[in-house]
């Protein structure tokens, strides 16, 4: 390892699985996830796309939402499966940097996003008269501009100092992407400045954003409750709860990894809670946002007939 380090400029990552039957097993259930998280998201952007009746602000964020999962996933994924089963660990510098800037960019548009939509449903929720005006298709295109161009200046700033820091230690990195936190450990010099700004990012990117969408969530709650329609209410609540339990899924175990100083960082904790939000919440959100919702499942019953029809 010694002269590994010392003649190559590749980064060595460690990754999920322990080489055994246990790791054998964890390597297929991350591999199903990732086959639902893709199949999922391609049909939901696809349905959204072949059904006129979902063209409106909410699904054309939703299939944003899709979008940017389906690359999310495929950013860590692909390369963990290869390593793992190649059983070559390395990625080169330049590499790590791409790998980085895309996980960095696709989550930060994903936490504005995510926000997005909760004020879309406060809004239809609790201003249903104003939804036309307050939500308009520009409205919604500028959300979703806004968040791919906040998401990549804020990956941007992040990569380029990873990628001019020197590291004068060892290049294998204890996870299973490269993460810039887990990167910064093997840097050869103070960075205790950079761990500021990470600070300052996550209240930006994780911490307000979820403050926000618990707030739209909170006033859509209070809302349903003064509905005089019990089968509403209990319709309502049923939505709300799981759109929360995704979004804790997360922005919690995100924020809790990056908020916490380096001293009190566990490489083995990271990585658990990084699967959480680089691939259950990609897994869920189409699961979530089909299943239960009345109207994709209305689109696919006419796609399903328009098919049937044709081929008749």
């Amino acid at each position: 390892m010694e002269n590994y380090n010392e003649t190559s400029t590749d980064f060595i990552l460690l990754g999920l699985f322990p080489p055994s039957r246990i790791g054998l097993f964890l390597f297929i259930l991350i591999v199903l996830i990732f086959l639902v998280a893709l199949f999922g998201n391609l049909f939901m952007i696809l349905l959204i796309f072949l059904d006129i009746h979902l063209h409106t602000p909410m699904y054309y964020l939703l299939s944003q939402l899709s979008f940017i999962d389906l690359n999310y996933i495929s950013t860590i994924v692909p390369k963990m499966a290869y390593n793992f089963l190649f059983g070559n660990r390395s990625i080169s510098f330049i590499g790590c940097g791409v790998q980085s800037f895309f996980f960095l960019t696709l989550g930060g548009a994903e936490t504005l996003l995510l926000t997005s939509m909760s004020y879309d449903r406060y809004v239809a929720i609790c201003f249903p008269l104003h939804y036309p005006i307050r939500i308009s298709r520009r409205l919604c295109v500028l959300m979703i501009i806004g968040s791919w161009i906040m998401g990549s200046i804020n990956s941007c700033a992040h990569t380029i100092y990873a990628l001019h820091i020197p590291y004068c230690r060892s290049r294998a990195i204890n996870h299973f992407f490269c993460d810039v936190p887990a990167m910064l450990t093997l840097a050869c010099m103070d960075t205790w400045i950079y761990e500021y700004t990470v600070f300052v990012s996550t209240t930006l990117f994780l911490l307000l954003p979820f403050i926000v969408i618990l707030c739209s969530y909170g006033h859509v709650l209070l809302a349903v409750h003064r509905m005089q329609s019990v089968e509403g209410r209990k319709k309502a609540y049923a939505t709300c709860s799981t759109h929360l339990t995704v979004v804790t899924f997360y922005y919690v175990p995100f924020a809790y990894t990056y908020l916490r100083p380096r001293s009190l960082r566990s490489p083995v904790e990271d990585k658990v809670l990084a699967v959480f939000y680089t691939m259950l919440t990609p897994m869920l959100n189409p699961v979530i946002y089909s299943l239960r919702n009345k109207e994709v499942m209305g689109a696919l019953r006419r796609l399903i007939q328009r098919i049937s029809s044709v081929k008749m």
